[in-house]
């Protein structure tokens, strides 16, 4: 399992006061970055796309509260390999959002999806766990 921490910056929140549903996805993508450079699954060229992604809010977070994002491999498929995110307040443990994104690898000349080798597979597998 990958795991990296987000500060909720007050520019995150909105007029009700906590955090605007749009930003869970700017997490996200932070730690989908992070989890990309610290497998190495990325070089001078980024050949990944985000072909889908979904997000499920569970808990209203606020200004000033620590996230905790753990990322994990569900399922890898020929050219791609879906990646589930949880969420959880850092101070009470709570779950707070759940993610799902289904990651590509593609070719931008041919303009079409390539298979994983299977190094990358393997790699990936490292951070595999049966979605829940």
């Amino acid at each position: 399992m990958h795991e990296i921490e987000v500060n909720v910056r007050f520019c995150e929140t909105d007029l009700l006061g906590h955090v605007n549903n749009n930003n869970f996805f700017v997490y996200m993508e932070d730690a989908r970055i992070r989890f990309f450079n610290d497998l190495t699954l990325v070089g001078d060229d980024w050949n990944f796309i985000l072909a889908s992604t979904k997000c499920d809010f569970i808990k209203q977070v606020y200004f000033n509260q620590t996230l905790i994002i753990r990322s994990h491999v569900v399922k890898i498929g020929r050219s791609s390999f879906h990646l589930e995110q949880d969420m959880y307040e850092k101070e009470s443990g709570e779950l707070v959002a759940k993610g799902l994104s289904v990651i590509v690898q593609f070719d931008f000349d041919q303009q079409q999806s390539v298979a994983l080798n299977s190094e990358m597979k393997e790699s990936l597998s490292s951070y595999q766990m049966v979605a829940k």
